[in-house]
């Protein structure tokens, strides 16, 4: 007689169809109490408890109910090796050809902050992965099943073979394996609470396969943290092509940057790169001011507002090329006037920045860092120079800094209140950079401009040329250069004001 074991905490009507199913085609079904319980309710008529093939009672409040020896040995036993199956009928030991369980829900308790630790480790299951562990290593000879899309596979190759193929119970094990890593792996970050342990495996759950990678022939996918929760995992995409690789990436650091200011913000970005930021008295006035900013840029970049989209605005972007519009919440009328481009990608997302790190991965290996989370430089700066900041300088000044962080290395951002006129970045040296910045903010302004780097002057070079430009009249950089000084003297030779933050920001 064909047996299946199963010891669930999620039950529904789709696993009591499918163990129907199994008792028709004659399995009999091994239960724990309330899996039992539930079948006995439902009329499954070939039904036994664990006890029946044990003898041994479940204990310890249910910690105990399928660890033994009768239950591991009917899993594990090789079905091709002589003294296995004489061990197994010497000890009467029932075998077990199929093993369906799911786990206590532990990430789903872990997300409450409500639940204590002393609560939450009672969703820790030990029995239920155990079991799968050992169906999954002798798949040559049992089937185990850990996730509920399988039910209808493992039912239609019963129906057409007699029984799961090879096939099957191979990437059926697979499956196992996979989600028993990414659960222990929640645990132990759970308990070990540690930025930087001595063994990395993040737990992360696949949203969605992409459009496409980088590139049209590079395949892609999107997968999601179980236990570090971040504002790119609960946009909903209301209407629009699929995503792709760079979408999402564009669409974080938009998001980003947005999320960072209290008053209407619009940021457009190209490339993983701001290509213009701006702030305004309502979200039209941040939109205009941010296309401003850089026309030719914004074609076909990502938008993000950090306030809903009005009428008004929708009737604007309808006016220019978008892959990418991302906004808290969007009325009706709102979605209908953007709906009419029927290819740009409407993204609702509301859920603050919460990334603690960051991960590079190079050939062989992952760098992990702490994320670059913007501080109160209004408490932490020191003007170096004669002359001061204005109070209208300072808040462009900090306006801009909030931008730098997010534009590549080399990085220089040029602003006149809280608007960008120019911004450039990936340069190889700064002084390339500083000209590109300057000459495009000139290009929309000639006065009234400040400058923010990411990083320090190594030479006097990007103060000389911020002079020329003749409308800078502020600059914000970090500070830490042997020649400083060069600096320092070249801001008050031509009347500019000079502040050290003492924090760098670069972004390779």
């Amino acid at each position: 007689m064909k047996r299946a074991l199963i010891s669930v905490y999620e039950k529904n009507e789709k696993l009591f169809k499918f163990v129907s199913f199994l008792d028709k085609k004659g399995y009999q079904i091994v239960s724990t109490g309330g899996t039992y319980q539930y079948f006995l309710k439902k009329g499954v008529s070939n039904l036994i408890k664990v006890y029946d093939l044990t003898s041994f009672p479940e204990i310890l409040d249910g910690r105990v109910k399928t660890i033994h020896p009768n239950i591991y040995a009917g899993i594990l036993a090789n079905r091709s090796v002589e003294q296995h199956m004489k061990s197994i009928h010497s000890q009467n030991i029932h075998l077990i050809d199929m093993v369906l369980v799911n786990f206590y829900p532990f990430f789903q308790k872990m997300d409450k902050n409500s639940i204590d630790v002393n609560s939450i480790i009672e969703f820790i299951d030990i029995g239920g992965p155990s079991m799968l562990r050992a169906a999954a290593k002798n798949f040559l000879h049992v089937t185990a099943i850990i996730d509920h899309n399988d039910y209808e596979f493992v039912q239609s190759e019963i129906e057409h073979y007699g029984f799961p193929s090879l096939k099957l119970r191979k990437k059926l094990a697979g499956k196992v394996f996979n989600f028993t890593s990414a659960y222990d792996s929640a645990i132990s970050q759970y308990l070990l609470d540690d930025q930087f342990p001595m063994y990395l495996h993040s737990s992360y759950k696949k949203r969605m396969n992409l459009r496409y990678g980088e590139n049209p022939h590079q395949k892609a996918a999107y997968y999601v943290n179980t236990i570090h929760k971040g504002s790119m995992q609960n946009f909903l995409q209301l209407h629009g092509k699929k995503l792709s690789f760079n979408n999402l990436r564009d669409m974080d650091i938009a998001w980003k940057v947005v999320s960072q200011f209290s008053e209407p913000a619009c940021c457009t970005v190209k490339h993983s790169t701001p290509c213009g930021v701006a702030l305004g008295k309502d979200i039209i006035e941040a939109f205009q001011k941010t296309y401003y900013a850089d026309t030719i840029s914004s074609f076909g970049g990502i938008m993000a507002v950090n306030v809903p989209i009005t009428k008004e605005l929708a009737k604007e972007i309808n006016h220019i090329f978008l892959e990418v519009v991302l906004s808290p919440s969007y009325e009706t009328d709102v979605l209908n006037i953007l709906k009419i481009k029927k290819n740009i990608r409407i993204i609702s997302i509301s859920d603050t920045i919460s990334d603690q790190l960051e991960y590079v991965k190079i050939d062989g290996g992952v760098l992990v860092q702490e994320s670059d989370t913007f501080f109160p430089y209004e408490e932490n700066y020191k003007i170096v120079t004669k002359k001061k900041f204005s109070n209208q300088e300072l808040q462009s000044l900090f306006f801009a800094q909030k931008v730098v962080k997010y534009v590549k290395s080399n990085a220089i951002v040029v602003a006149k209140g809280t608007q960008t006129l120019g911004i450039s970045g990936g340069q190889t040296n700064r002084i390339w950079a500083a000209r590109q910045a300057i000459e495009r903010a000139l290009e929309k302004s000639k006065e009234g401009l400040v400058l923010v780097s990411d990083a320090f002057f190594p030479f006097r070079d990007v103060v000389d040329e911020s002079a020329r430009s003749g409308g800078i009249r502020a600059i914000l950089q970090p500070g830490g250069s042997i020649r400083d000084e060069e600096s320092v003297k070249a801001c008050d030779d031509h009347g500019i004001a000079m502040a050290f933050t003492g924090k760098r920001h670069f972004k390779h």
